[in-house]
């Protein structure tokens, strides 16, 4: 499979010259391994998923690190790649002790994982203040232009288009039998399975918790254990309400998107590009790409996750609220090659009502308009449709955002 550079390179080779350790994050599969290996060929590697290594760091933990240290120094200061730490937590209390005797040498240690809370802990615990932490998702489509709104960002998936069915098949399997059992012990499979099936049927709504426990048959903080198992493992985006408040009465709860738009067509028995632009989940498919897009914006530009959604009980409603360094940036998602004025008008009224409200406060920069829709056949290109709104095809979405 051919390399495709990735966006976050240069953050992550920043980070190497700047940190003793560096910590990646991101869910199985999306590239985490490779890219740094790519990126330090020269890396000692050790996958911390081989049983007869677990076996020996866990027998003799000192030991390992001395011969890690002495095979690292022999060949000139090779770095080290712990991969899929979180199986072994007690190497962070190591690596620090091994950063801690010599503070100044950075780019030492790379550790990766694909639970994020997990590693999250240790890293707090051990290695805060020695570390960056960085995330990996799947490939973006600045990345390649392999990826879209059927297919996702996977990077296997986005290789062989014609194998996705049976890597997504593979993929839950995978992830039922290795990641939520490393995570909790969930005693029923099938349940969690079907409960994986049920988020799929609810991508882009508002969370409703009562909702998902019904059907299955469980209690609400069952339902409120499981999301956390999806979110530590970067299977969905929760994306939280608006929280400034405009004297209104504003919906409180978060909307919930899988993570990857090809494994939510998985999930939904979407197996064809047809398939999708007829199935009643299109737009929710599109607006979750469009989501999990500008989430990738931000992570690989070395930046916190912030994007929100706004809902009013009269009505008023806009998919995504996304704060930048300059101002706010409004986003409505339309899957169709045909925008129209009317589509930015609850755009358009929140920013009135954002303006009403910086009257009486400190002056801020207008929000930026901004209607993602699908690419027309002729070459894409950036369009005005409103006065201060404008049209955007979903592949120029990254770069039309303040990240």
């Amino acid at each position: 499979m051919r390399f495709i550079p990735r966006a976050i390179e240069p953050v992550l080779a920043r980070a190497a010259r700047q940190f003793p350790a560096v910590v990646l994050t991101g869910p199985r599969r999306a590239g985490k391994t490779w890219l740094i290996r790519h990126l330090f060929p020269n890396a000692l590697y050790v996958l911390l998923e081989d049983p007869d290594i677990v076996a020996r760091v866990r027998a003799d933990p000192q030991g390992f690190f001395d011969d890690l240290e002495r095979a690292a120094a022999s060949g000139g200061g090779r770095p080290v790649i712990l991969d899929e730490v979180q199986n072994v937590p007690e190497v962070f209390a190591f690596v620090r002790t091994r950063i801690d005797r010599h503070p100044r040498r950075v780019g030492r240690w790379f550790l990766t994982g694909s639970q994020e809370s997990p590693l999250m802990q240790g890293v707090s615990e051990s290695l805060a203040g020695r570390t960056a932490v960085l995330q990996l998702l799947p490939l973006s489509c600045r990345e390649t232009a392999k990826v879209t709104p059927f297919l996702g960002g996977y990077p296997e998936v986005v290789a062989r288009p014609s194998a996705a069915r049976l890597w997504f098949s593979s993929y839950v399997q995978t992830y039922l039998e290795r990641d939520v059992r490393a995570v909790t012990a969930v005693r029923d499979l099938s349940t969690f399975r079907r409960f994986v099936a049920l988020v799929a049927s609810r991508h882009g709504q508002i969370l409703n918790k009562t909702d998902l426990a019904a059907p299955l048959g469980v209690s609400v903080p069952t339902i409120t254990q499981w999301l956390g198992v999806l979110e530590i493992t970067g299977q969905v985006i929760v994306v939280p309400p608006y929280h400034d408040n405009f004297g209104k009465r504003l919906t409180k709860s978060p909307k919930m998107y899988l993570a990857d738009a090809g494994l939510a067509c998985h999930l939904l028995g979407i197996e064809t590009p047809a398939e999708l632009a007829r199935s009643p989940f299109r737009g929710a498919i599109f607006e979750g790409f469009v989501c999990a897009e500008i989430v990738k914006a931000q992570q690989n530009a070395g930046r916190r996750r912030a994007i929100y959604h706004f809902r009013d009980q009269q009505g008023l409603e806009v998919d995504f609220l996304v704060p930048g360094r300059s101002r706010l940036t409004m986003v409505e998602c339309k899957a169709t090659r045909t925008v129209r004025p009317a589509d930015a008008a609850p755009m358009q009224r929140l920013a009135a009502a954002l303006g009403q409200r910086g009257n009486r406060g400190p002056r801020v920069a207008s929000p930026r308009l901004i209607v993602v829709h699908e690419p027309a056949s002729h070459a894409m290109q950036l369009s005005t449709l409103a006065p201060g709104v404008q049209a955007v095809p979903w592949r120029e979405i990254a770069s039309s955002i303040d990240a």
